[in-house]
């Protein structure tokens, strides 16, 4: 009998239920959904209408988070007043109150409101049109080619009889990166966050990039999407456990919230390794796929703390056991007999006074109690883990607007890889959670400053110690896609630590100024340092790139790594 999908059965399953009202979901961008986290630091308590520990948020649980703080005393300067007419105009056929419409529209069909280029609105179909565009070039110390970048596309969002909502986004791009980034593409075979490419003019590289969901209600407590995206867990900068490093995939997504408790089931079809061709492209032919199921519970402890256990599993073969919303993973496995990749561990958050949180993460690969606890257990091989701690600081020194934001990421060698084809915590040749894979310690550093409404100042700063392997043939645990069960470094089953391999050393600043001329339209001016020292190195390796860009409704790159 052939084999029914996973995705269709999910889709017929789902599309036979009962429908209630909701809105699609806002794409994931850090400086957006920093906008909104503020004001729930600021606020000091876990808002009520979502948990902000898996992204991204739907439209109409924003919206109902906005109407909730309009008057609640955190909206206190000309700026913050500013952000929330900008974050309800971008959700404005959700909100209480809805905003005004724009004073002066084009042609009187065209940006009749602040967010869209065109809407349409019945009691039947409502839909939300917008361009993207993404144009900016740069000059990169003692490279004489310009950086550039070209993207252009377009993005719809809506729903059908205010119960089954959707929203598509479609580019394609020409762009040539700075030296540390095509570097990394050469050595990893794909494009951070985009997967496929061609070469362009030579050094640079073209890509079409489409993303789309569909989502509805099933019960009034339980929703659901399908669609091809990424999906983000957590509260940092990096995330620990899924993060929007690598390319978009095919999931389904079942949410349910009741009372303080909120499930959150993916299931979701991946790329494994991709086939090359002589000159390190991707090839045209058809890639070997794998099979990832997730689920988080989380939940308030009282109205400043939020837990959320997870556990997951990564299948080189389709298995209908892990369907079930709400079995433990690793007894399914075990009964199975099969080799499948479990990984656990918990996420939290605690706005512990109004203005201050502290939050963290822990990923737990694989343990072993005794060798963790005995005299060489601490550098054990088999004990694999990454661990996150982060606090945030909202309005420092009661300036207004100016946040801080404190990070710590560490990963021991060989977390995320595994023994079996396939099974490794990727997706499409690029870590599914932190960009440099294992084998490192990270402290970043943000600062965000609003000094007027339109303008926003970003300063990102990091330092980065990992162990890189000196060859292929040789895996000292960084590169999540070697096999972990050869090693080949002689260092044995003890004696394992951070890095180990060749040493490296990264510093790396970035400073950017956006202005918002209209909604969703900026100017960008970035400036970057990076320097990179490592022991195969005779010098230090500086990167230094500027760049300035318009960037219409496209979310702003950051290539910190």
């Amino acid at each position: 009998m052939k084999k029914l999908s996973l995705f269709t059965f999910l889709c017929l399953f789902f599309l036979g239920q009962e429908a209630f009202g909701q809105g699609a979901y806002v794409p994931f961008n850090r400086d957006y959904y920093h906008l909104v986290e503020r004001y729930e630091i600021l606020h000091g308590k876990n808002n009520s209408a979502f948990h902000t520990g898996f992204k991204p948020y739907r439209r109409d649980h924003l919206a109902a988070f906005l109407d909730s703080i309009a008057y609640s005393g955190v909206i206190r300067s000309r700026s913050d007043r500013f952000n929330l007419g900008y974050l309800s105009n971008d959700n404005w056929e959700f909100m209480a109150e809805e905003p005004n419409d724009s004073k002066n529209p084009v042609f009187r069909k065209l940006y009749r409101k602040p967010s869209d280029f065109y809407h349409y609105r019945d009691e039947v179909f409502d839909i939300h049109i917008n361009p993207v565009i993404y144009l900016a070039a740069g000059r990169e110390q003692d490279v004489d080619r310009l950086r550039v970048r070209n993207s252009r596309g377009i993005e719809v969002r809506g729903s059908i009889d205010r119960k089954v909502a959707f929203y598509t986004y479609m580019t394609t791009t020409q762009t040539i990166f700075p030296t540390w980034i095509k570097d990394y593409i050469e050595h990893s075979g794909a494009v951070p966050g985009e997967g496929f490419w061609k070469r362009f003019e030579g050094e640079g590289y073209g890509y079409f990039s489409a993303m789309g969901h569909v989502s509805f209600n099933i019960t009034k407590h339980i929703e659901a999407q399908v669609g091809h995206d990424r999906n983000f867990v957590g509260e940092g900068y990096r995330s620990m456990i899924i993060s929007d490093f690598s390319n978009p995939y095919m999931f389904a997504k079942l949410n349910t919230k009741i009372w303080r408790f909120n499930l959150t089931n993916v299931w979701a079809q991946m790329t494994a390794d991709v086939i090359f061709d002589g000159q390190g492209r991707p090839t045209d032919g058809r890639y070997p796929q794998k099979w990832f199921s997730f689920h988080r519970l989380g939940t308030n402890i009282g109205k400043k703390l939020n837990i959320g256990i997870f556990e997951s599993v990564m299948m080189n073969q389709f298995n209908w056991n892990y369907l079930n919303p709400i079995i433990f993973y690793r007894w399914v496995e075990h009964q199975l007999g099969t080799p499948d990749k479990i990984m656990l561990g918990m996420d939290a958050k605690w706005n512990f006074t109004k203005g201050m949180q502290l939050y963290g993460q822990f990923a737990l690969d694989e343990f072993v109690f005794g060798e963790f606890f005995g005299i060489d257990g601490k550098q054990s091989l088999r004990n694999k883990y990454g661990l996150q701690a982060g606090y945030k600081y909202i309005d420092v020194f009661n300036i207004s607007n100016l946040d801080l934001q404190l990070e710590y990421n560490q990963a021991r060698p060989y977390t995320y890889q595994e023994k079996f084809d396939f099974q490794s915590f990727s997706n499409y040749r690029t870590p599914l959670a932190h960009p440099l894979g294992a084998n490192f310690r990270e402290a970043v550093g943000i600062l965000r400053y609003q000094p007027s409404p339109r303008l926003f100042a970003n300063f990102t700063g990091l330092f980065q110690f990992f162990g890189d392997d000196p060859s292929e043939d040789v895996n000292f645990g960084k590169d999540v896609l070697k096999n972990r069960s050869n090693p080949n470094t002689g260092i044995g089953l003890f004696g394992n630590r951070i890095g180990q391999g060749i040493e490296n050393r990264v510093i790396m600043g970035s400073l950017n100024l956006s202005y918002m001329i209209k909604q969703n339209i900026f100017l960008d001016l970035t400036h970057t340092y990076r320097r990179r020292t490592a022991q195969d190195l005779n010098a230090p390796e500086v990167n230094q790139f500027t760049q300035a860009g318009l960037r219409i409704n496209m979310i702003r790159n950051d290539f910190n790594f």
